[in-house]
């Protein structure tokens, strides 16, 4: 165990899910391989789109890969954050627009 919260990701934990299951892992690596391949939309949008789901899922192994994949595509540091500021409003808008859930159950009942 590390002393970090999430153990680094490694050669050894990829080939122990590998080998735990490797139809799913076959099937996952090359899906992954088909939605980040060039098509109606660029590898670079489509890493900045990942680096945007990533911070709204949380998840600090795809925000360090696809910030990687990301660069690589040629994202820029402010297109990186931007899209960051994007998910974040995202994230934020659905809170605010779930609020009609709260206020139409405040409103009383026609029952």
């Amino acid at each position: 165990m590390s002393d970090t919260l999430y153990p680094k990701a490694t050669r050894e934990i990829a080939a122990k899910r590998r080998e735990l299951a490797p139809e799913a892992e076959a099937a996952f690596q090359a899906f992954s391989k088909a939605v980040f391949a060039e098509g109606a939309l660029s590898a670079k949008t489509k890493q900045l789109i990942a680096v945007a789901v990533a911070h709204v899922t949380q998840c600090p192994y795809c925000i360090k890969g696809h910030t990687k994949a990301a660069t690589r595509a040629g994202a820029t540091p402010q297109e990186l954050m931007e899209a960051v500021w994007v998910a974040s409003e995202m994230r934020a808008g659905g809170a605010y627009a779930h609020s009609a859930l709260m206020l139409d159950t405040l409103e009383p009942s026609s029952e």
